[in-house]
């Protein structure tokens, strides 16, 4: 038997009766929110694609609008059918998750739920990741071999670092690593070494021989100096300069 009276069955079948007409009154004298007319028709030109490409995106916003309006409405439509059949059975007002009985208050504010509100498919966040994301978990997915302790080749982390290197669209505020303050040390691990093991190794010189060691001054001597990582033993003559 029912938990609602008599009178609160004819109350709610009137208000979804009288919802169901409201929307299908507005589909029918918007024509569908204007979907059964067509993009060319709604700009008035022969052809969509009008002096100024804005015109045409502003369309297409409308038009994706449009139909977002008009699927809320026939979604809503069908609660309503499904409310009414449901009525005519005498399982109104029954939650179709727990079996339980939909609160009268609850009915009264939203007349074609079929849940009670602790079982309502909104409670809970649905998990609509792209599928993509299950390949290219972890960053890189299975061309990075960062993972694997005897890989030390060529993998796909290194190859998006020399893409990197020639500039993207982000900002040292959007880089992975904190306190990046240089577009040249914004790349996934910039201060990698590259042909050599130790820095230094990037700008001390010999002849042929080992013998006659010379100090490179350039960047790479600089940077590993000003992280108080030189030794001035290696180059007494930078050591006088920098005093």
């Amino acid at each position: 038997m029912s938990h609602l009276s008599s009178d609160q069955l004819a109350e709610l079948r009137k208000t979804l009766l009288t919802q169901q007409q409201d929307i299908r009154h507005r589909l029918q004298n918007n024509e569908h929110y204007g979907l059964e007319d067509s993009l060319r028709d709604m700009s008035g030109e022969l052809s969509p694609i009008d002096n100024h490409p804005g015109d045409t995106a502003t369309e297409l916003y409308h038009r994706s609008m449009d139909i977002s309006l008009a699927e809320r409405d026939e979604l809503e439509l069908d609660d309503i059918d499904a409310a009414l059949r449901a009525m005519d059975e005498g399982t109104y007002g029954i939650c179709a998750e727990c079996g339980a009985p939909i609160p009268a208050e609850r009915l009264a504010a939203v007349p074609a739920t079929r849940f009670c509100k602790a079982h309502h498919p909104t409670q809970n966040s649905p998990f609509t990741r792209p599928v993509e994301e299950e390949f290219l978990s972890p960053p890189f997915g299975r061309t990075s071999m960062d993972d694997h302790e005897e890989a030390a080749g060529f993998d796909g982390e290194d190859a998006w670092q020399i893409v990197e290197s020639w500039g993207s669209s982000n900002s040292p505020a959007m880089a992975e690593g904190r306190n990046i303050d240089s577009y040249n040390d914004m790349e996934i691990e910039a201060d990698e070494t590259e042909g050599f093991v130790e820095p230094w190794e990037n700008f001390i010189a010999t002849d042929i021989s080992g013998n006659h060691v010379t100090v490179v001054r350039g960047t790479s001597y600089r940077h590993y100096m000003d992280a108080g990582e030189g030794d001035y033993m290696l180059d007494p003559n930078g050591k006088k300069e920098r005093e």
